[in-house]
């Protein structure tokens, strides 16, 4: 196996439960050549999330599936990223020291803070799925926050100083090169730019069918679908989210720095979830202008 399809097997084993079959070491070389490809997990993490809501949709209501569909996402990355969410929470929320911090962090226990953090960011990434649902739109602007969160835990792991120098996660991913972080730039607009055409390929066959009578429950479905597809926000929105995602990360990733004297691989997983849900967030505010 090549050096650069080890780095995607180790990107998909570490971020997912996808089983993909390869013997790998997982060293710092590996793992930080394996996060130039965090932006593809993402699409295919959105791919299987969207895949499962559509097809579930068809036979249950908005509320249960939003919440099946949740399950499925965290399925299928593990928790890795809820788990660093709620380290962090317990953190961060203590107001203690930067060492005391760290320290928290390490333990393997979550605390008060953590399982509230954790409740609370499921509610809400539930009732955002619920809101898509019920609108009844799909768009390619659904895969961009599984795809531009994952894109800035590489560029944090560039930008910013590491809190633990010599131990931990994030210390793995030290020295990464500029090149590493271009490619997963190259990765995440290629994504983008080609759920924006299909975006467009969509709206001229909601135009094309327009009119048409006689059409199946499913074929009302997809057109209904289809309907949004031209939309000026919607559009819009493939210009925004990578422009949110690293505005709202920067100031979160700054602050928490500020904090912490760095970042740490709880961190990462944070600023993931933090993005897709902001996201997700804004992709729903988008669906009603």
């Amino acid at each position: 196996m090549s050096r650069e399809r080890q780095a995607v097997a180790a990107a998909f084993q570490f971020l997912t439960r996808l089983p993909v079959k390869a013997e790998l070491d997982f060293s710092p070389d590996l793992l930080k050549r394996s996060a130039s490809y965090y932006p593809l997990v993402g699409v295919v993490i959105g791919i299987i999330v969207w895949g499962f809501a559509a097809l579930a949709s068809m036979v249950l209501p908005p509320l249960p599936c939003a919440i099946l569909t949740l399950v499925v996402w965290v399925w299928l990355t593990g928790g890795l990223h809820l788990d660093g969410w709620m380290d962090a929470a317990d953190a961060l929320f203590s107001y203690r020291s930067r060492e005391r911090m760290l320290e928290i962090m390490k333990d393997s226990r979550v605390g008060a803070m953590g399982v509230i953090a954790c409740v609370l960011l499921l509610m809400l990434k539930a009732s955002l799925l619920y809101t898509v649902l019920v609108e009844r739109n799909v768009s390619g602007l659904l895969l961009l926050p599984m795809v531009w969160s994952r894109w800035f835990m590489v560029y944090a792991m560039k930008r910013w100083p590491k809190a633990r120098n010599d131990d931990g996660l994030a210390a793995r991913f030290a020295d990464m090169s500029g090149g590493r972080v271009g490619l997963a730039v190259f990765w995440a607009v290629l994504v983008t730019l080609s759920a924006a055409v299909g975006q467009y390929l969509l709206a001229d066959l909601a135009t094309a069918t327009r009119g048409t009578g006689n059409l199946s429950l499913a074929g009302s479905y997809l057109q209904t679908f289809l309907s949004y597809s031209g939309s000026l926000p919607i559009s819009i929105g493939f210009v925004l989210l990578p422009v949110l995602a690293y505005g709202v990360g920067t100031f979160t990733a700054n602050r928490i720095n500020r904090r912490l004297g760095g970042l740490t691989g709880d961190i990462y997983g944070t600023l993931n979830e933090l993005l897709e849900t902001v996201l997700l967030l804004f992709i729903v505010i988008l669906y009603g202008l």
